[in-house]
C-alpha cells in the first residue's frame, strides 16, 4: 500500500515538472514602456536594523533611470542603525527627492504593513513601488514597472526574484531551493489559475487598488501580507501581472538554528494562507519521494533516474532560463540537498502553531493572522 502512493506520489510530481517547463515557456515579457507612458512612481522602503549589504540594495534604487520618482523610507526607531545607512545613501543622491519617516511601535502585529501605511499616507504619487530591504535591482526596475502598467486594467504586479545567498552553506541551500523550486510553484500557479497573489519582496500597485482592497488596514493582523495583498487586489477586479522584472533578493548568510526559524515560519504561513496549496506542494519534490519508494523498494530505481532527470529538466528551466542563477549553475550538485531540506521543512510545518519572528513568539490562527503570544 505505501509503496503504491509512493508511486502515485512521484508519478504526479513528474507531471509537475513537465507543467513546470511548460509553464517557463508561457511566460512573457512586459511590453516596452513608451516616453508618454511614465507616471511618477513613488517607493516605499520599510527598513529594520542594517542587513547584510544593506547601502548597496538601496543605492540600486536611488540610480533608476526614470525621470520622476521619490523614495520614502520607514523605521520604527529613532535608535535604528539603518537610519544612518540610509542618510548616508540619501546624501549621495541629492537630487532624487526622499524622505525618512520615523514610524513608532506599530499598533497591530505586522510592523512591515504599518510602516508601509506611513509611508503611503505622506506618498505624493499614486503608482507604488513596494520594495523590502534586502532587494537589489538594475537601473531599469521603474521603466518595467511603467510598461506593465499601461494597461488600466492592471491594479498589481509582483516580481519574481533570485535568491542571492550569503556565506553560509545553509544560505546556499536556502536559495538554490527557492531558485529551482518556489519559482516553479508560482509560475504552474500562473499557468493553471493565473496570478491571484503576490509575492513579498516587490510589489507595484495603483493607490486605487490599495483603496478598494480596505487599503493597508485590512492586511494589519496577516503574517503573509502580500499573499493576501494580491488575493485581495484580484478578488477587487484588478488584474494582477507577475512582472517580467526579476529582482535580486539577498537573503543573508544565517547560521543553522535561525536559518531553520524563518524558513519554518514561512513553511507554516504559507499553509495557513493557502491550505491546500500547501498540500499539493507534494508533488513539488520528486526526488525525496523516489528515494522513499526506492528504500522501500528497491527495485523502484529506474523511478529515481526518472526522477533525478525530470527535476533537472525543471531546474535548469526555473534557475537557468528565468533567473540567470550563477549560484545553482556552480553549485547544482546541492539540488538534492536543498529538495531533501524543502521535504523535511515542508512536513514540520504541518505541526505547531507558533512562530518566532524579530525575537518575538506570535501565533498563527487559521486564517493566516497573527498575534503575539
Amino acid at each position: 500500500m505505501v509503496s503504491i502512493l509512493l508511486l502515485a506520489l512521484v508519478s504526479g510530481s513528474l507531471v509537475y515538472c513537465i507543467l513546470a517547463i511548460i509553464a517557463v515557456a508561457s511566460y512573457d515579457d512586459a511590453r516596452p514602456a513608451k516616453p508618454g507612458d511614465l507616471p511618477p512612481i513613488s517607493v516605499l522602503k520599510p527598513l529594520s536594523g542594517v542587513d547584510l549589504g544593506l547601502e548597496d540594495n538601496l543605492r540600486t534604487f536611488f540610480q533608476q533611470k526614470y525621470p520622476e520618482y521619490e523614495i520614502l523610507l520607514a523605521v520604527r526607531s529613532p535608535e535604528d542603525p539603518a537610519i544612518a545607512v540610509a542618510e548616508r545613501v540619501r546624501a549621495a543622491f541629492p537630487s532624487v527627492p526622499s524622505r525618512l519617516i520615523v514610524t513608532g511601535e506599530p499598533p497591530y502585529p505586522n510592523a512591515k504593513v504599518f510602516s508601509l501605511d506611513r509611508m503611503l499616507a505622506a506618498a505624493r504619487h499614486d503608482l507604488l513601488v513596494m520594495a523590502d530591504s534586502d532587494v537589489r535591482v538594475t537601473p531599469g526596475l521603474l521603466l518595467t514597472v511603467a510598461a506593465e502598467f499601461q494597461d488600466p486594467g492592471v491594479g498589481l504586479t509582483t516580481c519574481p526574484y533570485r535568491a542571492v545567498a550569503g556565506g553560509s552553506i545553509w544560505s546556499k541551500i536556502e536559495a538554490i531551493g527557492l531558485n529551482t523550486e518556489f519559482l516553479a510553484g508560482i509560475l504552474v500557479a500562473r499557468a493553471l489559475a493565473g496570478m491571484k497573489f503576490a509575492l513579498g519582496p516587490t510589489i507595484a500597485a495603483r493607490r486605487k487598488t490599495l483603496q478598494d482592497i480596505g487599503g493597508f488596514d485590512a492586511l494589519k493582523d496577516y503574517l503573509a501580507e502580500d499573499f493576501v495583498m494580491g488575493q485581495r487586489a484580484a478578488e477587487a477586479g484588478w488584474q494582477v501581472v507577475l512582472s517580467s522584472y526579476v529582482i535580486e533578493h539577498h537573503i543573508g548568510s544565517q547560521p543553522f538554528a535561525a536559518n531553520l526559524r524563518h524558513r519554518l515560519r514561512w513553511n507554516r504561513s504559507t499553509r495557513r494562507s493557502r491550505p491546500w496549496g500547501y498540500i499539493g506542494q507534494v508533488f513539488t519534490n520528486p526526488l525525496p519521494l523516489a528515494l522513499l519508494l526506492v528504500a522501500v523498494i528497491p527495485a523502484g530505481w529506474p523511478v529515481l533516474v526518472a526522477a533525478t532527470v525530470f527535476r533537472a529538466a525543471a531546474a535548469w528551466a526555473t534557475a537557468g532560463r528565468v533567473l540567470h542563477d550563477p549560484l545553482t549553475r556552480r553549485l547544482w550538485w546541492i539540488v538534492p540537498l536543498a529538495d531533501v531540506a524543502s521535504f523535511v521543512l515542508w512536513l514540520a510545518a504541518f505541526f505547531g502553531g507558533t512562530i518566532l519572528w524579530r525575537g518575538r513568539e506570535y501565533e498563527l490562527s487559521r486564517d493566516g493572522k497573527f498575534r503575539p503570544v
